[in-house]
């Protein structure tokens, strides 16, 4: 039997490092967005590592009640949710409902933008 041609084997010469790389630093530059949003926001940054909680906080941001993070786990309904939240994070920080999709659906460039970036955080009275 002769061998494969090399064109045939799968990649196994680092090409899976290099993807493993590049998902751990958005994910890395991503949590510091969001440690610096909560942060921004007067909560605890640790708060952004912590699942489940780290939505809590965001509502909390938000300015929506605690209940709605029970709307996170209903299927169909948290998208509508999460996109509220979003809305509401970006017009908490002075930023139109465009910014706010942007939250929802291109997070890993717009909460690094919002955490690093000069936005401030306006709590309502």
């Amino acid at each position: 039997m002769s061998p494969l041609p090399s064109s045939f084997l799968p990649l196994q010469t680092g090409g899976a490092n290099i993807e493993l790389l590049i998902v751990l630093v958005i994910t890395v530059v991503v949590v510091a967005g969001f440690w610096k949003t909560f942060e921004k926001a007067g909560e605890p940054g640790w708060a952004a590592i912590i699942p489940i909680y780290n939505l809590y906080v965001l509502i909390k941001i938000s300015g929506n009640p605690w209940w709605w993070l029970i709307l996170m786990f209903i299927p169909i309904i948290n998208i509508l949710a999460q996109a509220k939240i979003s809305i509401d994070v970006a017009d908490k920080f002075g930023q139109g409902i465009l910014f706010g999709l942007g939250l929802l659906l291109l997070s890993f460039i717009f909460y690094p933008l919002l955490g690093f970036g000069d936005y401030q955080y306006q709590q309502s009275l």
